[in-house]
Formats: C-alpha cells, sequence, structure tokens
C-alpha cells in the first residue's frame, strides 16, 4: 500500500485504490495504517504529496511555474487549505518557497 502510494501519488487515489492494491478490506488498510504508520492511508498520503509540491517548488525556477500548476499536478484542487497545510507542515507559504 505505501509504494502504490508512492508510486502513483500524482493520480486521484482514494481509500479503496489502495486496499485493491494491497489486497486489502478498506477497514484492514485504516487499520495497518493506523497500527504501523499512526495515521490514515489518505493523511500518509496528502503528506508525500505535500512532500512532493514542496520539493517541486524548490527545483523550480520563479517565473516558469506557478503555485497552482504545482498544487495541481499533485492533487490539491483547493489553493486556500493546500497552502494552509503547507504553512503547517513547511513553516512557510509555497510561493515563498517558490522564490528561493
Amino acid at each position: 500500500a505505501v509504494e502504490t502510494i508512492h508510486a502513483r501519488a500524482h493520480e486521484p487515489l482514494t481509500v479503496s485504490d489502495i486496499a485493491r492494491v494491497a489486497d486489502l478490506s478498506v477497514r484492514g488498510l485504516q487499520e495497518s495504517f493506523q497500527r504501523t504508520l499512526d495515521r490514515t492511508p489518505m493523511q500518509y498520503l496528502r503528506e508525500v504529496r505535500l512532500r512532493r509540491a514542496h520539493a517541486d517548488l524548490l527545483r523550480a525556477e520563479p517565473g516558469s511555474v506557478s503555485v497552482a500548476e504545482v498544487a495541481a499536478r499533485w492533487g490539491f484542487t483547493h489553493m486556500g487549505r493546500f497552502s494552509g497545510e503547507y504553512l503547517r507542515r513547511f513553516g512557510e507559504y509555497p510561493k515563498q518557497t517558490l522564490r528561493r
């Protein structure tokens, strides 16, 4: 399941999709993640996506890509929520990361 999340983080994944690939029930998947990683599969997926967005923003040349483009690439559709989660995780707004 973890490998699937990393390999397909750019795709629109659901808990059911991940459970199916891992050959587990949704409940079994959720319990396994909670027990071993202390988070839900979707929380884990969101963290992977945030880290990938952060890496993309660090590598990007300012002016060559927008924060919205990077966010959309990693499955974030609501910019306000993305910015808030990004700020909580990295201590700065995505626009600040892109400017570095």
